[in-house]
């Protein structure tokens, strides 16, 4: 049988070629079969919120030394119209001059390197979030993240946690295509730098990750919660190695409230959607006003505005910045409720101004000083009609800093918990509670958009449930 051929044991005939087989390892080899795995998302989710609090805490040490830099002080808020240590001459004028000198690093820094929709940047991420791709592109996050340090340090009236998100969820979109993860994990991914974001900016693990489900996310499944609580526990794991353990609102034991306090809570609430729908609306109209007020290069137009932001904070040094410390200070009652007043519209019109004039910056920490002016007032508006009836001023302050986060943003699991993280004391959860779904409810019927849907529906995006688009780079 010599011309039969023969086969061998593989099963090929002799004295012919075994085919060649190409191997794909992104297809079928074995880092591709880990990156499919179900519980790669418990790996990849951590180290997102380990990076997002990374950039948390280099945005903060770098809006801090900008602040020094531009006003000689930690915090110029709280430091009055003290002069700067370098320039003692120029004396509380400094508060003038900052904003212009700001506005002419920031602006042409943007325009040249990170142009497009400005403003706070929360939209854009939610925008992100509904689509397929879920893509956040990380150079003109960086650029805006600059920008915003720039900013705020020298005088802009705008919050730390806007930036904070955008860079932890730029550093997730980033962290998804170096590994290289299916498709169906970038929107998870994306929340998840948002959630570590949050969580490093505050030290509020369960805010971070309720923060991503209700605002980015917008919708609830167990595998999403799961992988943004994973990014919030690897975000406060890195801030608590770095920053320790902190509490935000050091506030005295409260104790719990009584029955005759939860009718001036209802109307505290009522009060807070009022004042949040006012606030979003303001915040537009103020920058559609500079936009037909201004005819120069868009370059120059933070430097120009600079000098009205500069007049208000020369007349109000308290709005300088995310204004943290006079935040505290108000919730501690040391102040008149005329000036809390005064305060209140004064931060609503210099965050208004600091987006209009081009500022780069978040709007939540904005929102908490405005509840937490409005709290504050009320409380003793309200002890000196009825003395005895109304709890200490630190409770109305904090359930009205809730209440307006909650209702510009309608985010009311957020808020709730967002308020007993800050404080650690569980006795806050019922009058907050009660503050925030009366606000959010209420907001609901006055207003359908919240501060950042606005802006998408001003472009003609009306947001639903996320989308199955082609990829697009936001």
């Amino acid at each position: 049988m010599s011309g039969i051929p023969t086969a061998d044991s593989a099963g090929i005939p002799a004295g012919t070629q075994p085919p060649r087989h190409h191997f794909h390892p992104r297809i079928s080899g074995p880092i591709h079969r880990i990156r499919q795995a179900p519980w790669a998302l418990a790996v990849l989710a951590p180290a997102t919120g380990a990076a997002a609090a990374l950039g948390a805490v280099a945005f903060h040490w770098l809006a801090d030394a900008l602040t020094r830099v531009f006003c000689g002080h930690t915090d110029c808020a709280s430091a009055a119209r003290a002069a700067h240590p370098l320039i003692p001459g120029l004396g509380p004028y400094v508060l003038f001059v900052a904003p212009v000198i700001g506005g002419m690093l920031y602006g042409p820094l943007i325009h040249r390197f990170a142009p497009g929709p400005g403003g706070h940047g929360l939209p854009e991420l939610m925008l992100a979030a509904s689509r397929a791709d879920g893509r956040v592109v990380l150079r003109p996050t960086l650029v805006r993240a600059l920008a915003s340090a720039v900013c705020i340090g020298s005088g802009g009236s705008l919050g730390r946690t806007g930036p904070i998100v955008q860079l932890g969820s730029a550093l997730g979109s980033l962290l998804t295509r170096l590994a290289k993860a299916p498709q169906e994990h970038n929107r998870l991914l994306l929340a998840c730098g948002a959630a570590g974001g949050v969580t490093a900016a505050f030290d509020a693990p369960l805010a971070g990750a309720f923060f991503a489900m209700e605002l980015i996310l917008r919708s609830y499944t167990v595998e999403s919660f799961g992988a943004v609580a994973f990014a919030a526990l690897g975000a406060d794991a890195v801030t608590r190695t770095l920053s320790g353990t902190t509490v935000f609102l050091d506030l005295p034991d409260l104790a719990p409230v009584d029955a005759a306090d939860l009718p001036p809570l209802i109307l505290l609430g009522t009060a807070a959607a009022v004042v949040s729908v006012a606030f979003t609306r303001i915040l537009y109209r103020v920058e559609d006003a500079c936009t037909w007020a201004w005819r120069g290069p868009q370059w120059l137009r933070p430097a120009a505005g600079g000098l009205l932001l500069g007049a208000l904070l020369l007349a109000l040094p308290q709005l300088h910045g995310s204004g943290y410390q006079v935040l505290k200070t108000v919730t501690d009652g040391h102040y008149l409720p005329g000036f809390l007043l005064l305060l209140l519209a004064g931060k609503i019109f210099a965050t208004s101004l600091t987006l209009g004039i081009g500022g780069a910056g978040g709007v939540l920490a904005p929102s908490l000083f405005i509840g937490a002016a409005l709290g504050a007032a009320y409380a003793d508006g309200l002890r000196t009609l009825l003395p005895g009836v109304t709890g200490p001023t630190a409770l109305y302050a904090l359930a009205g800093m809730a209440a307006v986060f909650a209702g510009s943003s309608h985010t009311p699991a957020t808020a709730i918990v967002f308020a007993f993280e800050l404080t650690g004391q569980y006795m806050v959860v019922l009058p907050v509670m009660l503050t925030v779904i009366t606000a959010t409810f209420t907001a609901r019927l006055l207003f359908r958009h919240t501060i950042h849907t606005l802006k998408l529906a001003r472009r003609g995006i009306i947001l639903s449930s996320p989308d199955t688009r082609p990829p697009s780079a936001v």
